[in-house]
């Protein structure tokens, strides 16, 4: 049986593995000329790429916050992406019944952070046998990522990562704590780090949150170093004018010196640590 992040990380290990593309999908057009780019600049750099976006952004801080299409547009963009270009396609769910029916386009599903206890939430997802990205709580410890583990493994699905996206670190801010990525690395499965969440500060402008973008670089640099075995970072042509998470996504344009400098690092540092 075919274990997808197994195949990523171990195919590939001098390689991190990328999953990137917008916070949530704006328009088909937008969504589809940001995977466009990805994928040519990935194929030239030899990194394993997966096509990012959200079809509901269930937990925005307000309520007039533009979430995105829904799952049912949602996921029809997504399906499009993939079939186009031939490369596989992550979104989130937040409610279990929509496992199935996401199942039937995504190649990966993932938990939100703050939804990464949600025990039926995850069986949900697990039980559909697509491999599944778990977000780590901002909440939470590393070491506490083994129970979530053991939550998606009694399922039988062994196909799971685990994204650190950085902790609570006092109010309307996160830190990075890169101990967590070896932290992680001892479950035993490949481990994810979210570059331009980690730089976020959650309801930083009161109605939505902040953003340090500035920061993602050398966060990315340092994740590289440390030994994360792929990276999620969201990015969009024009982040001030992004409909979602603007503040701590990557100007698309800069997409390709950036990784070029990661897969140098990862030359230097090797796959593990």
């Amino acid at each position: 049986m075919t274990n997808f992040f197994f195949d990523l990380t171990h195919n590939n290990p001098d390689r991190f593995f990328l999953i990137a593309g917008p916070c949530v999908i704006e328009d088909l057009d937008t969504s589809l000329g940001i995977a466009k780019y990805l994928k040519q600049v990935t194929s030239d750099l030899g990194i394993p790429y997966i096509f990012k976006a959200s079809y509901d952004k269930a937990n925005r801080t307000s309520v007039q916050s533009f979430r995105g299409p829904g799952p049912e547009r949602g996921l029809e963009i997504l399906k499009q992406i993939k079939t186009e270009l031939n490369i596989p396609v992550l979104s989130d769910i937040h409610l279990p019944d929509q496992a199935e029916k996401s199942a039937r386009v995504l190649d990966i599903i993932q938990i939100p952070a703050f939804l990464c206890r949600q025990t039926d939430l995850i069986l949900a997802a697990c039980r559909t046998g697509k491999p599944v990205n778990i977000k780590k709580g901002q909440f939470l410890a590393p070491a506490d990522c083994r129970n979530i583990v053991e939550k998606a493994e009694s399922t039988g699905n062994r196909d799971i990562a685990i994204t650190e996206r950085g902790t609570c670190f006092g109010y309307n801010n996160l830190v990075v704590d890169f101990r967590s990525i070896q932290i992680l690395r001892e479950l035993g499965l490949p481990v994810i780090f979210d570059a331009t969440h980690s730089v976020q500060l959650p309801g930083g402008s009161g109605n939505a949150s902040a953003g340090e973008r500035q920061f993602v670089a050398p966060l990315a640099r340092a994740a590289v170093v440390c030994g994360a075995h792929g990276l999620f970072m969201e990015t969009h042509p024009d982040p001030d004018k992004a409909l979602c998470d603007g503040p701590n996504s990557i100007p698309l344009s800069q997409m390709k010196n950036l990784l070029t400098h990661l897969v140098n690092i990862r030359k230097v540092a090797g796959p593990s640590l």
